[in-house]
């Protein structure tokens, strides 16, 4: 039987949780995969944390030095979060050729390149299937599950945080700042939310899944990014009664691989869609492959033991398979030179502004958007005995930039009293 020796560096929520797990399915994994996986050392400061849940004292250290040079430890695992010291830490495991594991998506959508090139001259295994969507196993299925298709779309609902946040909003009503109180008291969202809620956290991950699903480097900086903080209940209303559920999601689109398509922004989805039905905390993505059809993972998208589950998942994927992978792509800092990554998107779009009552209004309106090229699909005026009157406008699909400069012009008319919302509509 193999012995395995695991590093953890740092030992919060997720670090606690791989501990738990590699420590209470010692012998499932003895028996199922004939390995025998220890925790040889951990790193943390607090050194009571780590002792409260059983790790023996000698195998603590605040020292990087002393856990990479233990000839124990041959996977190091790493939950701390943030760029550095986790970059720093992750190097100096895969030069000294360490196997690494890690959960951290900034990390690795920023420097994977890096990364990969140290791990490469070591001949190290690198590992990041908790990267993306907690423990749904969405890595391993694009690297080892779909390799017979040219995967041609993947639209995914991967932050829980906004997922639960909108949820929230859409069952009862609530405004945004309310539930987002809600969810830090709850600990779905941090003291300051901004990677999740500006959708910062979505974007990382959207790097990485696009990366891999159309087998070039998308860098972050090609990700479009709107985030929830904007976005009103009463649109959610308004979507609801038209047909529509709101989702922060993540949209990535291939060409053939010579133009790509990356942006993460809230968006109306049909409640018929499977991605309608993914509430509170919970991720999916939804993928199609020109082969296999439509693919649709869905699980818990963050915690403890979810994300614990695809860490220690990666762990035994590297004790038992003596073959290392690495990107199928070049992967560099920045994208090939022949890839092209398109900003004027195409979708549906609900428009909703306010306008004075007043004869030849909507005449003016649709003049704009004839001059655009965009056709309306759908148009509803609410409140009728109102001088000033919410209308709103669903086209049919139409190209980004025409409706960002329609938007300007309708706002100039002399009887628009606002333009409230713009919102994407899709699927």
């Amino acid at each position: 039987m193999k012995s395995v020796g695991v590093a953890i560096l740092g030992f919060g929520v997720v670090g606690s949780g791989t501990y738990k797990i590699l420590r209470d399915h010692r012998e499932f994994y003895r028996r199922t995969q004939n390995i025998d996986v220890t925790v040889e050392s951990v790193l943390e400061i607090n050194r009571q944390k780590a002792l409260d849940l059983g790790v023996e004292e000698s195998r603590i250290s605040d020292n990087i030095a002393e856990v990479i040079s233990n000839p124990n430890v041959d996977i190091v695992v790493e939950v701390i979060g943030g760029v550095e010291p986790a970059r720093s830490f992750v190097l100096a495991a895969l030069h000294s050729g360490k196997t690494v594991v890690t959960s951290n998506k900034e990390l690795f959508c920023k420097h994977w390149h890096e990364l990969e090139a140290a791990a490469r001259r070591t001949n190290a295994g690198l590992y990041f299937e908790a990267s993306c969507v907690g423990g749904v196993p969405i890595i391993r299925t694009l690297i080892d599950g779909l390799q017979a298709n040219v995967v041609t779309s993947l639209t995914g609902i991967i932050n829980g945080t906004t997922n639960y946040i909108l949820t929230r909003m859409t069952r009862e009503g609530s405004d945004y700042r309310s539930v987002l109180k809600d969810a830090q008291a709850l600990g779905y969202a941090e003291a300051n939310p901004a990677a999740d809620v500006e959708g910062y956290d979505a974007a990382y991950k959207l790097s990485i899944l696009a990366s891999l699903a159309f087998h070039t480097k998308v860098p972050l900086e090609t990700v479009y990014r709107e985030g929830i903080t904007e976005v009103s209940g009463q649109d959610i209303a308004y979507g609801d009664e038209l047909g529509y559920v709101m989702k922060l999601l993540a949209i990535g689109k291939n060409d053939g691989g010579k133009s790509i398509e990356v942006r993460v922004h809230p968006a109306f989805v049909r409640k018929d869609h499977p991605l309608a039905a993914v509430s509170d905390s919970f991720n999916a993505v939804y993928l199609q492959g020109d082969s296999v059809g439509d693919v649709m993972l869905y699980g818990r998208g963050a915690g403890a033991l979810p994300t614990g589950s695809a860490i220690v998942s990666d762990v035994i994927y590297a004790a038992t398979h003596s073959d290392v992978k690495y990107a199928t792509f070049k992967n560099e800092e920045k994208a090939e030179s022949g890839v092209k990554f398109v900003t004027n998107f195409r979708s549906r779009y609900y428009i909703r502004f306010t306008a004075k009552d007043r004869a030849g209004v909507l005449a003016k309106v649709a003049g704009i958007f004839a001059k655009y090229n965009i056709s309306i699909a759908e148009l509803i005026q609410k409140g009728e005995d109102a001088e000033n009157l919410p209308i709103i406008l669903i086209t049919h699909e139409t190209n980004e930039f025409s409706v960002r400069s329609a938007v300007e012009k309708i706002g100039a008319l002399e009887n628009v009293v606002s333009v409230d919302s713009v919102i994407r509509v899709e699927g």
